[in-house]
């Protein structure tokens, strides 16, 4: 005789069903339909051991175990499916994210969203000297209102041309062409747990473009949070605020925790991590990402 189930379910996370939140200036994240909570991580696990196991542990230390350990099935139970609109530009950064499915507004068949995305005359960043693919620094005001002059001029006649082109009759599929990245475009995205966890931890990382990281900030702190208040409490002791060290980043540290600068000082150089050039030093990229970690120990490199 079968016995009837009870769907798991998260009273906060109902509430917040269909509600939009704003990120950037007309963009936004909402809840359309989820599936389990925290109880359903702990259901998965237990199920590899059969009855009687709750008593062993009980389920926020079973969480922090299992992600704790990187297990990573359990939190594949859950599901979550959002509504966006995001910019073009920056869903395609969200995109590259593989494990999830989607469905985007198709602008081959419907007119584009007559929206892009403005940025303040105060947010125009300036690219970082020590890395191809971030910013560093802000334009003064002066040269960030003439930039967005020239935006708002852009997209004018982006939008100017499009309309032209649709109602002349060009097919949308090709009257669409020069719309800019700043365009707005809305999906569907549903994704289990655990690569929305690991979405989470690449864009919500200091290192991530700030528009992105928005959306990515959004969503764990509006809803993630929300849904399975164990998990993110998890998450964020165990993933997101953690630091890994390389064999080769343990053995330098033993050395400079012994205060054994100078064995140290050589091992970098014998390691490549630090080279002299006539009077200077030139540091790796792993030197210097370890001393960022060294110094959240109030510790200083030997160099």
């Amino acid at each position: 005789m079968t016995s009837q189930l009870k769907r798991p379910f998260s009273p906060d996370l109902d509430k917040l069903l269909g509600h939009a939140f704003p990120v950037l200036d007309d963009g936004f994240v909402r809840v359309v339909d989820y599936m389990g909570n925290d109880s359903s991580i702990v259901q998965a696990a237990r199920v590899s051991y059969g009855d009687g196991t709750r008593k062993v542990s009980e389920d926020r230390s079973l969480i922090r175990y299992l992600l704790r350990h990187q297990h990573t099935t359990p939190f594949e139970m859950c599901m979550l499916k959002l509504h966006v609109r995001v910019p073009m530009d920056t869903w395609r950064q969200w995109i590259r994210h593989r494990t999830a499915s989607v469905n985007e507004y198709s602008t081959r068949y419907s007119i584009a969203i007559d929206r892009a995305q403005m940025t303040p005359a105060d947010s125009w960043r300036q690219q970082a000297q020590d890395n191809k693919q971030g910013s560093g620094g802000f334009f003064d005001h002066a040269q960030g209102e003439q930039l967005s002059a020239s935006e708002q001029e852009l997209h004018r006649l982006s939008k100017d041309v499009y309309q032209q082109r649709l109602d002349a009759g060009v097919a949308r599929e090709q009257a669409r062409k020069d719309l800019p990245l700043s365009t707005y475009t809305e999906a569907f995205w549903q994704i289990d747990l655990h690569n929305l966890l690991h979405f989470l931890a690449l864009r919500m990382d200091s290192h991530a473009q700030l528009e992105i990281r928005r959306y990515a900030e959004t969503i764990g702190e509006k809803i993630v949070k929300q849904w399975v208040p164990a998990t993110w409490e998890a998450f964020q002791d165990y993933r997101f605020q953690q630091m890994t060290l390389s064999r080769q980043e343990q053995e330098l540290l033993a050395l400079v925790v012994n205060g054994q600068m100078e064995m140290a000082l050589r091992w970098c150089g014998e390691y490549g991590w630090v080279k002299q050039k006539e009077d200077r030093q030139i540091l790796s990229r792993e030197a210097k990402e370890f001393a960022v970690k060294l110094a959240s120990f109030g510790l200083t490199p030997p160099w």
